[in-house]
């Protein structure tokens, strides 16, 4: 692990976080994960602009230079391949929810990039996303809701956790957007569900679109996505990964044609550009 904070290298095992910290003491902090490949960090350029957005949300401001310098300093270590994460908090603060005066703090670290299967299988939680949250939609540090879910997702088989919103709606799962065959076609949840607009999601639209293929974003229920021939999840560590089977129950296809051709593509397009 290299860890670099609020402007330096730090030893990997060094105290770098006050007991009032906002981000350990409600969460409060926005944070961004990025696979690094050659060296250089996939599409820094979109994952920067989400955390900035992130932040907006939570009235949280901080020096993105600061951050760029940081992510500088990690990769001039000489990492190829591996999991880097961009962390920005409230900074010490009060106990409570209100935010103290304090610069935040910021954090550059990497870990192993973990290798996923080729298919893997998910679980449907109890638990809804609330797409009308005041947090909605942003990619904060509050994860407590990820981790039971896919705590309990783990406990029944399953590598990943699918929530739905209160609607009822095919929502996403705790680390990643979801794509399933409907009608012969893909569809993904639209942003108004309550997903997180995930930059593999969004860079594999652009790219789908710009072959021509039909995808849709579009909300349905859950038994869309229970029925569907075929279905995959998308993420930054993940990039297109097949699902299995659904609550034990196989899909017909896994991986799937459009899978297929959704994983083709994404890795085309990526290998042109390291930060489209």
């Amino acid at each position: 692990m290299t860890l670099w904070v609020n402007g330096e290298i730090v030893d990997d095992d060094a105290l770098v976080i006050r007991a009032d910290d906002h981000g350990l003491v409600v969460g409060d902090g926005v944070f961004e994960t990025c696979e690094v490949r050659d060296g250089q960090a996939f599409a820094l350029t979109r994952h920067l602009r989400r955390l900035r957005e992130s932040a907006a949300g939570l009235f949280l401001t901080y020096d993105e230079d600061l951050v760029r310098a940081g992510v500088d300093a990690v990769l001039a270590t000489g990492l190829d391949r591996a999991r880097l994460r961009i962390t920005v908090t409230g900074g010490p603060s009060p106990y409570g929810s209100d935010r103290g005066d304090a610069p935040p703090t910021v954090m550059v670290g990497t870990g192993p990039l973990k290798q996923w299967a080729e298919t893997d299988d998910v679980a449907v939680v109890p638990w809804t996303r609330n797409e009308r949250a005041a947090t909605a939609g942003m990619k904060t540090t509050s994860y407590a809701d990820n981790v039971v879910a896919l705590h309990w997702a783990h406990d029944r088989g399953a590598a990943e956790a699918i929530f739905t919103n209160t609607r009822g709606e095919v929502c996403e799962g705790t680390g990643s957007n979801v794509f399933y065959e409907y009608d012969g076609a893909l569809v993904t949840p639209p942003l108004s569900s309550g997903c997180l607009a995930g930059i593999t999601r969004e860079l594999l639209l652009e790219w789908l679109r710009s072959e021509g293929i039909v995808v849709r974003e579009d909300a349905q229920p859950l038994e869309r996505l229970r029925t569907a021939r075929e279905a995959f999840l998308t993420s930054s560590t993940r990039r297109v990964q097949a699902i299995g089977a659904i609550d034990s129950s196989p899909y017909a296809d896994a991986p799937g044609p459009l899978t297929l051709q959704a994983k083709e593509i994404f890795d085309k397009y990526a290998a042109q550009d390291l930060d489209p």
